[in-house]
């Protein structure tokens, strides 16, 4: 019996075309409650990203599982290691490479070229204040944003041997801390609610949400997912813009 379902926003929640939450998807999350089956979210942004739906969330794993907390009480919280926070940013200042990064409550962009503007805009969310790269090293960063090609992530994970960079985009990776990922998020939030892992259900379409989809008791993939994400779920739905989300739930609680 599924207890808990946990969603990825973008590509999965909110359609690259429409940038919305299809009228599917809300039907979907009508039945999941109507049924007892509490909703959850996961995804990479931070909240300050997280735009407003007309579907509801009991509590949220952010950044990639390294901010997870209900309405009341943060439930998890692992920085990145200050250490090497400090040694990308060295990194990213020599080489003048493109750097997001997003607190607790806050994100900041240093040293922003074209290729991070078409990022901002393919997500549609505010351009973050621009600082010099020296102001960032103040800061408690949860993730990391980093505009850099996929050949450069080996180097990069040498140099943050406490890290981990869980890709979703062929232009830039996240960088976050190594024991947070979105499977370790819903671990939390079983724990807290009293829910089994065999209980939860799972919806993504990136990289970042292979291990989720692999700890739940039924991962779907999204249509739109890479190939390489869809074999890691048990299921394969349709697109994000043919109600990929409501197909699947009208299966499985069928």
């Amino acid at each position: 019996m599924i207890k808990a379902a946990f969603f990825d926003i973008d590509g999965t929640l909110l359609s690259f075309t429409t940038h919305r939450v299809s009228e599917g998807t809300i039907r979907a999350f009508d039945r999941l409650h109507r049924a007892g089956v509490r909703t959850f979210l996961s995804t990479g942004r931070p909240d300050v990203l997280i735009p407003q739906m007309p579907v509801t969330f009991e509590a949220k794993i952010t950044m990639n599982g390294g901010l997870v907390f209900t309405p009341d009480e943060v439930l998890f919280s692992n920085p990145i290691p200050d250490k090497e926070l400090q040694l990308w940013l060295d990194m990213a200042k020599n080489k003048r490479l493109c750097t997001m990064i997003f607190t607790k409550d806050n994100m900041f962009l240093t040293q922003p070229n074209e290729v991070g503007l078409n990022i901002r805009n393919q997500l549609e969310f505010d351009m973050p204040p621009v600082v010099d790269i020296e102001r960032m090293r103040d800061e408690t960063a949860y993730q990391i944003i980093a505009i850099m090609p996929g050949e450069m992530d080996g180097h990069v994970a040498e140099l943050l041997p406490h890290c981990r960079l869980p890709r979703w985009h062929p232009y830039f990776t996240d960088i976050v801390a190594h024991d947070n990922s979105k499977a370790r998020g819903m671990e939390v939030i079983c724990q807290h609610f009293g829910i089994r892992q065999e209980e939860t259900l799972a919806f993504g379409d990136g990289a970042n949400d292979i291990e989720m989809l692999e700890w739940a008791g039924i991962g779907v993939a999204m249509g739109n997912a890479d190939e390489g994400v869809k074999k890691h779920a048990d299921r394969v739905t349709t697109d994000v813009d043919n109600e990929g989300i409501e197909n699947a739930i009208n299966e499985i609680l069928a």
